[in-house]
């Protein structure tokens, strides 16, 4: 017994100098000015931390300043408190000292994130150079702007080429939610770049057919196989392969003053971006014959009615309102967002695969043929007069 009573009052006598000793830190040391300072730190950041961090802070911000968890665990109908609690269990035996510690460095660990990401928000390395291309990260939205206003925004190899690579720095940066494109000028994009084919002159049609196909193959892949959400803002007019993706995409809000345009046929060339397929899924066998066979261009509230876009507003209130929304969809969870985007794309993967494989040869085909040639020809023609 007098060793369990000595045993006990020894014990004591450590607890009541470890409690001295924390009280002397927490009011006296550097320690403790950096917990107080990592306190309002937190207040300041420009983003609020995801649930798991906040229950990580809250945690050990209680065990810091009151030491193990105390009381009856809540019951699993109240959520939140029952959360906390388990959080704050989940540090016990650890020291305030300690505690303090680790609630600093997960603070610096935040800021130090934050202000990476601020760095990453001044653009793009992978499109640097790339003309044509504006490419900026904010606020979670990887944003890609055709910015050739003066082209009509319209597409150089250069360009499939650089979305291509944007695509693969927006899906392996892990702050980035979805991707926004968008147009520079009055037009969204005018499609595909005729001067691309002036190439023929050097290394001749085959040599250049073999090429934008392979080119065109991936590009196209690169949205098929792209797992986070794509968000399009179609502020004027769209013609050829900028209007068939837009099944692609996630969300597409248009301008009144936009216009789609698919006039395959009438440069002898054939449908691609899959729309052979994603477009009679949406329109119907026969609006998608009449849009893609002969030409019918589309204003925004007739490509609204055959579901090719979600909605369509005012020119002098678009992007103010598309600017909005995206924001708000900027607050949602990063990985449900990507999760839900693969499910639902992953219904139809294969299937677009192979159609686009199946698109881009025949597309070859039609590149190298008379009857292209002297459409081309002709229209680069009435282009001059």
């Amino acid at each position: 017994m007098r060793m369990n009573k000595h045993s006990d009052a020894c014990k004591g006598r450590e607890q009541a100098t470890e409690q001295l000793s924390t009280t002397f830190s927490r009011f006296y040391s550097s320690d403790y000015a950096q917990f107080k300072s990592a306190q309002q730190n937190v207040k300041n950041l420009k983003e609020s931390p995801d649930n798991d961090i906040k229950l990580k802070l809250y945690a050990l911000f209680k065990q810091a300043t009151s030491g193990d968890v105390q009381g009856k665990q809540p019951s699993m109908i109240n959520f939140l408190e029952r959360a906390k609690y388990d959080a704050w269990a989940g540090f016990k035996g650890l020291t305030m000292l300690k505690a303090q510690k680790e609630y600093v460095e997960a603070v610096e660990r935040l800021i130090a994130e934050e202000k990476s990401g601020e760095v990453n928000d001044a653009g793009s390395d992978v499109t640097q150079g790339v003309d044509g291309l504006k490419i900026s990260m904010e606020n979670h939205v990887y944003r890609i702007e055709l910015n050739r206003p003066e082209k009509l925004n319209s597409l150089t190899f250069d360009m499939y080429n650089g979305i291509i690579k944007a695509l693969e720095e927006a899906s392996a940066n892990k702050e980035i939610k979805f991707v926004l494109f968008s147009g520079a000028g009055q037009y969204y994009c005018s499609g595909n770049d005729l001067s691309n084919f002036e190439k023929a002159a050097e290394i001749g049609i085959e040599k250049l057919a073999d090429e934008a196909r392979e080119l065109f193959q991936r590009f196209v892949a690169a949205f098929i196989d792209f797992d986070k959400p794509i968000i399009g803002l179609i502020n004027g007019p769209a013609v050829g392969i900028s209007v068939t993706l837009l099944p692609l995409f996630n969300i597409v809000w248009a301008s009144d003053s936009a216009t789609f345009n698919t006039p395959f046929v009438a440069i002898a060339q054939s449908a691609e971006g899959t729309s052979t397929y994603t477009f009679p899924y949406l329109m119907g066998y026969a609006k998608a014959s009449e849009f893609l066979l002969f030409g019918r261009k589309l204003s925004a509230q007739e490509a609204y009615e055959r579901n090719l876009i979600n909605e369509v507003f005012p020119a002098s209130k678009f992007f103010k309102e598309c600017n909005r929304r995206i924001t708000e969809y900027a607050k949602l969870p990063p990985e449900a967002l990507k999760v839900n985007k693969q499910i639902l794309r992953d219904v139809h993967r294969d299937t677009l695969h192979k159609v686009n494989k199946h698109e881009s040869a025949v597309l070859r085909d039609r590149w190298v043929s008379k009857e292209c040639e002297q459409a081309l020809m002709a229209f680069m023609l009435r282009k001059k007069k």
